[in-house]
């Protein structure tokens, strides 16, 4: 019996020998984990159950099991509407943004005089215009293209694609900027992509009489998959977080008012968590299939 617990104990140590240092270097990020994120969203989970109201020397929770759910899509006429706006108006912002990262990558990839500098220039936003300092400037106008107004475009685009949806395209191209600004990161992603690819590739089909046009479509696109789902998840994510988002304005006003407060607002961020977590999950699964597919062909 000595002999087996002498042999667990040297289990025991050998076992800590081999992961004891790796946890040890975990165990600040799994502490802050916890504390920063888990409590937090647990907490968040639990009062969307709860009717949360504010009494002297704290809250007071009453259960009211998925009420807050309920009267999110039932009794709430402004949050169905603006989340479904918004994902709308996301369904068109996410590939212009991919593609315009794209084609800009694809430029400042080139070998010219000064390229650094302009990587440098499109990266600059995602550093200043962030959080508080984005929301200032488009309440300056910053934001604004004048000349959508100025040639009264909203009628000539009606007319081809009718009210609902000319409203909406009109809302993105109102977006220009923000899609110039929102682009930096994915930019750089991109170009971070290119360089996985062989130069020795380029120099081969160059030999055999390829066109840059079907060096693109031939050898930059195909190797661009993998990049290009992890630009379109990371710009649904960076657009869901938008400072000027409306379903995020409605959830924050919610939270003081006297007659929803902390549990609905809580119910309402987990049902846009909920859309947004679909939506990634499609997105996922539709670039799983693709490199599966591309899998099977080579």
């Amino acid at each position: 019996m000595s002999q087996l617990q002498e042999h667990k104990k040297k289990a025991v140590q050998y076992q800590f020998k081999r992961y004891g240092v790796g946890l040890l270097f975990m165990l600040p990020w799994m502490i802050g984990f916890s504390v920063f994120v888990a409590i937090p969203i647990g907490w968040s989970m639990f009062m969307s159950l709860h009717k949360v109201a504010v009494v002297p020397g704290g809250f007071k929770y009453d259960w009211i099991g998925i009420q807050n759910y309920r009267d999110a899509f039932l009794k709430d006429n402004v949050f169905p509407i603006e989340m479904i706006t918004y994902f709308q108006q996301m369904l068109l912002m996410v590939p212009i943004i991919v593609i315009f990262a794209l084609l800009i990558s694809l430029l400042l990839n080139q070998k010219f005089p000064g390229r650094f500098i302009y990587r440098a220039l499109f990266f600059l936003p995602v550093i200043f215009a962030t959080g508080q300092v984005l929301s200032e400037l488009f309440t300056q106008g910053a934001g604004d293209i004048p000349f959508l107004d100025q040639y009264n475009l909203e009628p000539l685009v009606k007319q081809y694609v009718g009210g609902e949806m000319a409203k909406m395209i009109m809302e993105v191209l109102g977006r220009v900027v923000l899609i110039l600004w929102y682009s930096g990161v994915q930019i750089l992603i991109f170009i971070a992509g290119f360089q996985t690819i062989s130069p020795s590739i380029y120099e081969a089909v160059r030999i055999d009489g390829a066109s840059p046009w079907d060096s693109f479509w031939k050898i930059t696109l195909p190797a661009s998959i993998p990049f290009i789902s992890l630009n379109v998840l990371y710009t649904i994510i960076d657009l869901f977080t938008f400072p000027l988002n409306p379903v995020l304005k409605h959830i924050r006003e919610n939270m003081f008012k006297v007659d929803t407060g902390y549990g609905y607002a809580s119910a309402l961020a987990w049902i846009y968590f909920g859309f947004i977590f679909v939506l990634i999950a499609i997105v996922l699964g539709m670039f799983s299939r693709s490199m599966r597919q591309r899998g099977r062909r080579s």
